[in-house]
């Protein structure tokens, strides 16, 4: 093999390298970065696999169940009833689902989360049946109030003091 020849199978190699390690390392951060969405009961029944993966659940704050200490927060979320969706699963004792949610983050909750709101907290479940929640976030209830019927894209009604609504009978100067 000539000295031309083993440079280009060098630097050929050299880029392969450096190709598949950029892949493995796109690959670990989409695994990594992924997270699941499940709900409260999913969550119960998933077992010891729920241990290993990075997850996402909703639910309402339990009212009374928030106890801050600065950036670290202790609640409770309840399985959410979907309006005019199927009925909650009860759990074996009959009592709607719940799971015990401990939020440790760099940043403050924010002002929406209060009791009864709902939140969407993602983090894993611990063994002992605490949700380790890295970041959460809280539905804001006045975005998702429907247009009152009749509302949705009509103009305003003319009134004497809505001049650009009303239209003029007079004649034109």
């Amino acid at each position: 093999m000539s000295i031309a020849s083993s440079r280009y199978v060098r630097f050929g190699a050299a880029i392969a390298v450096i190709v598949l390690a950029l892949c493995y390392l796109a690959y670990t951060g989409v695994q990594q970065s992924k997270s699941y969405y499940v709900t409260i009961p999913e969550l119960r029944s998933m077992g010891t696999a729920a241990y290993a993966k990075r997850l996402r659940v909703a639910g309402n704050v339990v009212p009374g169940s928030i106890k801050r200490r600065g950036t670290h927060m202790d609640f409770t979320l309840l399985e959410q009833e979907t309006p005019g969706g199927p009925p909650v699963p009860k759990s074996p004792d009959g009592k709607p689902w719940m799971v015990n949610v401990e939020y440790t983050g760099t940043e403050a909750p924010p002002d929406t989360f209060k009791d009864d709101s709902q939140a969407l907290a993602e983090g894993n479940l611990s063994p002992d049946g605490i949700f380790h929640a890295k970041q959460i976030q809280a539905k804001c209830a006045s975005k998702y109030v429907p247009a009152e019927q009749g509302t949705a894209g009509t103009p305003p009604a003319a009134s004497p003091g809505n001049a650009s609504s009303a239209t003029s009978t007079g004649p034109r100067q």
